[in-house]
Order: structure tokens, then C-alpha cells, then sequence
């Protein structure tokens, strides 16, 4: 997926050849490689993407088994990507003499390489439609665990001959809450070797408070190096370096396997989130990251080994203390009912679509809107008004 910034004002270089820009506005949405909108490009920022640049965009961009996505830079397989999305890497390369995480690494050589343990690196090579296929394995009359199970079988099929017929890995994935059904088919790198990792204070200096800021004045990367048949890939399609840096205004895309958004669930999913799952799991990180953080305080060696688990937990409790901020906030739920009531007036209004709506006057339990908090609720769900993405 891409999306689009537009740069506003950059500051001065804080280490040599690399310059951060003080602030950058998002414009709305993600968008699908097969999918980008064009029309909207053309007309907002007088850019009109080819097929070929989309291709080359798709194809320089990687993702990571371990969580994550990057990118290549180099015709001889160097890939860059962040410092936590390498750390599962590095820990697993450490040893008690050898801590890669906490004291970085560097290859003077491609014989110094290390190889990952288990890492791999995904390339996007193609995609396309299967909504119709998949969808047409669901017959008229068939209970809901019999269409899914149609479902499921037909996926497993098409994935099976796209792995016979082009040998990449094939992979359907849903969109749209089941709305649409696409084949990705990607190139896979099992030889992985790392490059370069910066020191860890280097990489994740400002700290956990930090971690979901922008600007961070750190050096949040690691390179590794894919290989094939023992010799560095043959990499058609990389991202090349601008020593420069972004211009004042100029427009940037972001590239890579995002997580969903989650835009088109309903209110009544987003209250059961609210009022269950995401306190559910918001005990679960609080728990592991205490258990975590006393067992790794028992010794350097379980300080390195739970490192990563650790990292991820706080993100994790970071990510569902937002939720829960944003869902008990009135405002945003009340944009979230009007939007909501607007789709179900217009469809309402349509004949056709008017029967899948539920009868009138049904309870919702969404239609409550947020529920107060109680100091019992606040110690049952871990929730604090704190700003979210920030530690208390």
C-alpha cells in the first residue's frame, strides 16, 4: 500500500548526509497497488503515476516475516528497514559474547555477514481479482458455516495452483470485510544476512516516550542483504538514495504492508470492542510487560532475551490505551454515529438495499454511545486518560 505526505519544512541535517523534516501533513486513506487514486493525484498534486513507476514501487518494496516492511536499495540486494523490525534478527544472532541488539554490527566485508536464523523477505510480484471465484464457491441456501467453509476450500485451491503454476508464494487475501478477495503472489528470500545494525541507545534514543513521535532524532534502521544460490540477489527493482533529502512541499509516498484500519466496522463491533476486547487485551500487555520487565531485571541475559517480547508488549499497550481513549471520547463517537446513520439513511432510501438493514426501532447496545468509568472500570480495563501513545 501507498500513502502520500506532503513535506512542509525541513531542518538542518543533525548528522551528516541525513536531514529530518520538522512537520508533514497525511492526506487521507491508504491505497492498493492496483487500486491508487489517480484521479485524485492529478488533480491535488498534478501527479500522474505510470504503471511502470507503480510496478517499480511495488517491486523495490519488501516485507519482513518478522513484522514489518522495507525496502531495497541496492542492484546486489541491500534492504533497509527500521531498527525494531531487524531487533528479532539481531537477538536471535546474539549470544552471551555477542550482543548485537544492545551493541550494533557492522559487516566490513560479505564474508562478516551473519545469517538470520529464520528471516524472510516477501516481494509483492503480482496481483489479482479472485472475488468472483471465491465468492462463487457459495451456493444459494447455504448455512453460514457451510459458506464459509465454501470459502475457505476455494481459497485453498487457488493458492495451491498458484503455487504449482509460478512457483511464488500465493497468498488470497480478504479486503474490505470480505467485500473483495485478491491473489498476492510473492517472490520469497530465505537467505537473509545481516549488514548493519547501529548500537541500540543510537537506534532508539528519546526512549519508549518517543517511539510513536515525529520527528525522533535517532538512527532507526538496519540493512541486511538477501541472497540466492550463496550470491548476493540480483535486485531489479530498488529505492535509490537522495543524499539531498526532501524539498520544502514536495510530495512523498510511503510504501509497504500496513495493518489495517478497521474503517467499515460498525457501531455495534466498535462497542464490543470497547466494552471487551480491547480492555481484555489491554490486561493481557499490562501483565506480560510486568512479568517481563521483573523477569529481565533479574540479569543481563534476561534483559536481552525478553528485549524484543518487551518492545513489542509496550507497543502493543500503547496501541489499545489510543483505542480506548478514542472510543470513550463523545466526540469521536458521535462522528462515528452520524457517519454510520448517514450510510444506513441511504440505504434506506434504496429498494433494493433496503432489506438488509435491521428492523426499525431494533436496540443496539452501540447506540448508547460511551459508558462512563467507574474507578472499578478504570482497574478492571487499565484504562487512564492519559494522551494516547504516551507511558504514564
Amino acid at each position: 500500500m501507498v500513502t502520500a505526505f506532503s513535506i512542509s519544512r525541513k531542518l538542518l541535517p543533525f548528522i551528516a548526509a541525513c536531514a529530518v523534516v520538522s512537520s508533514v501533513s497525511a492526506d487521507e486513506g491508504m491505497w492498493l497497488f492496483n487500486n491508487p487514486p489517480l484521479k485524485q493525484f492529478k488533480e491535488k498534486y498534478q501527479f500522474e503515476p505510470t504503471p511502470q513507476w507503480l510496478e517499480h514501487l511495488q517491486k523495490s518494496s519488501v516485507r519482513f516475516n518478522s513484522g514489518g516492511s522495507g525496502s531495497f536499495v541496492s542492484a546486489n540486494g541491500l534492504a533497509i528497514t527500521n531498527h525494531h523490525v531487524g531487533a528479532d534478527a539481531l537477538q536471535k544472532a546474539s549470544s552471551e559474547q555477542h550482543n548485537y541488539l544492545k551493541e550494533g554490527f557492522y559487516a566490513k566485508t560479505r564474508d562478516q555477514e551473519i545469517k538470520c536464523a529464520d528471516l524472510e523477505l516477501n516481494v509483492l510480484m503480482s496481483i489479482e481479482d479472485v472475488t468472483a471465484r471465491v465468492n462463487g464457491a457459495v451456493k444459494q441456501g447455504m448455512s453460514a458455516d457451510a459458506a464459509a467453509a465454501a470459502r475457505t476450500s476455494a481459497i485453498a485451491q487457488i493458492e495451491k495452483e498458484s503455487k504449482e503454476k509460478t512457483g511464488l508464494r500465493s497468498d488470497v487475501v480478504t479486503l474490505y470485510q470480505g467485500g473483495a478477495s485478491h491473489l498476492y503472489r510473492y517472490k520469497r528470500y530465505d537467505d537473509v544476512r545481516i549488514v548493519f545494525a547501529p548500537e541500540q541507545q543510537m537506534a532508539f534514543y528519546g526512549g519508549d516516550p518517543d517511539n510513536f513521535e515525529y520527528p525522533r532524532f535517532d538512527l532507526d534502521i538496519c540493512i541486511f542483504r538477501v541472497y540466492e544460490n550463496g550470491s548476493p540477489a540480483k535486485i531489479d527493482n530498488f529505492l535509490k538514495w537522495n543524499s539531498k533529502g526532501p524539498s520544502d512541499g514536495e510530495l512523498t509516498f510511503v510504501s509497504g504492508s500496513p495493518g489495517r484500519t478497521d474503517r467499515q466496522e460498525t457501531i455495534d463491533e466498535l462497542a464490543d470492542r470497547r466494552d471487551r476486547e480491547v480492555p481484555n487485551w489491554l490486561r493481557m500487555f499490562n501483565r506480560r510487560e510486568v512479568m517481563l520487565t521483573a523477569w529481565g531485571q533479574r540479569s543481563f541475559e534476561n534483559a536481552r532475551r525478553c528485549r524484543d517480547d518487551l518492545f513489542g508488549d509496550q507497543n502493543n499497550r500503547k496501541r489499545y490505551d489510543g483505542y480506548v481513549a478514542a472510543l470513550f471520547d463523545p466526540e469521536i463517537w458521535s462522528a462515528i454515529e452520524a457517519r454510520e446513520k448517514k450510510l444506513r439513511d441511504a440505504i434506506s432510501r434504496d429498494p433494493k438495499l433496503r432489506s438488509t438493514t435491521e428492523p426499525a426501532g431494533a436496540e443496539r447496545r452501540g447506540r448508547e454511545g460511551p459508558r462512563g468509568l467507574t474507578s472499578g472500570d478504570a482497574s478492571q480495563s487499565n484504562y487512564s486518560p492519559r494522551k494516547p501513545g504516551m507511558r504514564a
